[in-house]
């Protein structure tokens, strides 16, 4: 069964003390993982997508990392506004990409 799952669920930042978020994924025909940072009253907004294992992206205080089962968010030196939910998602593909089969995202919650 396809699973995602995102750890911690809940974290404290401090502001100048570099903290990380993890996502770790059990999938078969892994595609792609996102991550996105939702603000209340917002929708998503997608900060990251990493396809190959080794993949990093940074964006200012962010960097991502995708390892082989799981990816890791890291904040350097966050500041308050970095403060909001941060999702990790996992987007999978048919292996022979029948006419009924779709590409499905599942979420780390």
């Amino acid at each position: 069964e396809d699973r995602v799952e995102q750890s911690p669920q809940t974290l404290r930042i401090q502001e100048g003390v570099s903290i990380s978020l993890n996502c770790s994924y059990t999938v078969s025909n892994f595609r792609a993982l996102q991550w996105y940072r939702r603000d209340p009253g917002k929708g998503p907004e997608l900060l990251f997508l990493l396809y190959s294992v080794g993949d990093e992206k940074q964006e200012e205080r962010l960097r991502a990392t995708l390892l082989k089962k799981g990816s890791s968010l890291h904040f350097e030196a966050p500041k308050p506004e970095d403060s909001a939910t941060y999702l990790c998602a996992v987007e999978t593909q048919c292996p022979q990409a029948p006419a009924d089969c779709t590409q499905t995202l599942k979420l780390g919650l």
